[in-house]
């Protein structure tokens, strides 16, 4: 067993980066559907020890990097979204929840369904449907405790770790596809359209940005900030009502940060460091998280159980293009929004990001897009998914053991 600790992890993650970049820019076919740099680099690395486990040779990361990373990213959203533009987009949003709630009930419905169908219990089928889809890591491990102290389910950890690992790899792979299906449908607006010098936000992660050591350090201080306070405000709210995920509690601070500082007149925040930083962190997170992916686990899939996946990730795709993209408006935009919602209906938030920014950065600019998804992908969905949970477990074949 080889295991690389914190500094051999984060050389490992940079040189899957450098993989990815180079990958996409040679390879065409990956070019050519927008899958993101981090996917393309951290699958192959993901296949490459899977081929040495199959000669007992294991490869094991240090991931204590992963959350702080993932986090910083999320208090560069909720940095970057200011109250007007949030009010700006408020009606889209409003749209977008619609779609996504329909995706959940969709997907719970479908994996219950194939269940029954294939003679399993319908517990697997909800915890391969929205549970770990759109759920994910975190909140099928919690899920599947319940499922198994409460409805007797064997396995259920094992079962929601395998789903999870699937719809996040799925989830960065469907979603340039469906976009580039969709794209030809509508006018792009062109790399330089609407381009500023300093681009904004997420949409553009390879433009350079003008940024100053100092006020790069100031951009540093407000992430910590929103991660020692959104740590705090998540174990005030912990075991409440109104426990929220982690992230959701960094974006939160970030929010609140970056409009209560620009209201009292005390600071404005400078967007271009908070771009940089939010890119540098979602690539090095979704590096790391590809890389360290299990492969082995999904070998693992019972045939009915993989047959359910595949056919989740055949719903998204579908849903993408027949519902999101239509109920968005059918123009780029809501190609680019459907990118997204495949990114975190299968996998996570930071991978519809990535998936909208192998879009942007072939196609122009979206910044509706870029406004909406993480602003659902954070708040929106994981409040709405407990929901549609609980509300399917209320169905009379869901008795408690």
């Amino acid at each position: 067993m080889i295991e690389l600790d914190f500094y051999g992890t984060l050389v490992a993650a940079s040189l899957v980066l450098l993989l990815g970049r180079g990958l996409v820019t040679r390879v065409g076919f990956l070019r050519a559907y927008n899958i993101p740099e981090p996917v393309a680099g951290g699958l192959v690395v993901a296949l490459v020890l899977l081929t040495l486990r199959a000669i007992e040779v294991e490869v094991r990361f240090d991931t204590s990097l992963q959350a702080p990373l993932m986090l910083a990213f999320f208090a560069t959203i909720g940095l970057s979204a200011d109250f007007a533009s949030l009010k700006k987009g408020g009606r889209v949003v409003g749209i977008f929840v619609l779609a996504v709630t329909g995706l959940l009930v969709v997907q719970n419905a479908m994996g219950i369904g194939l269940a029954t169908l294939l003679g399993l219990d319908p517990l697997m089928g909800l915890l391969t449907g929205s549970v770990t889809l759109a759920g994910g890591h975190g909140t099928g491990a919690a899920w599947s405790s319940t499922f198994s102290e409460k409805y007797g389910l064997a396995s259920a950890s094992e079962l929601a770790m395998a789903s999870a690992t699937f719809g996040l790899v799925l989830g960065g792979l469907i979603g340039g596809p469906v976009a580039r299906l969709l794209i030809k449908r509508v006018q792009t607006p062109g790399l330089e359209h609407g381009k500023p010098q300093c681009p904004k936000g997420f949409e553009q992660p390879n433009k350079e940005r003008s940024i100053t050591p100092f006020s790069f350090i100031e951009t540093l201080a407000l992430i910590a900030v929103s991660l020692l306070a959104g740590n705090l405000l998540n174990g005030l709210l912990h075991g409440t009502a109104f426990e929220l995920p982690t992230f959701v509690c960094v974006l939160f601070v970030g929010v609140l940060l970056r409009n209560g500082l620009s209201a009292l007149g005390l600071y404005q925040v400078f967007e271009r460091e908070v771009s940089v930083l939010g890119n540098v962190s979602l690539s090095l997170f979704l590096a790391i998280a590809l890389m360290s992916l299990k492969l082995w686990d999904l070998a693992a899939l019972a045939l009915p159980i993989f047959l359910i996946l595949a056919a989740q990730t055949l719903v998204m795709a579908l849903f993408a293009i027949f519902v999101t993209f239509r109920v968005m408006g059918r123009n780029y935009d809501a190609a680019v929004l459907a990118a997204g919602h495949c990114g975190f209906g299968l996998g996570a938030t930071p991978t519809a990001i990535a998936n909208m920014q192998a879009v942007t950065q072939r196609y122009g600019p979206s910044q509706i897009a870029f406004l909406v998804v993480p602003m659902v992908g954070a708040f929106f969905i994981d409040i709405i998914n407990v929901i549609v949970i609980k509300l399917y477990l209320a169905l009379p074949f869901f008795a408690a053991g």
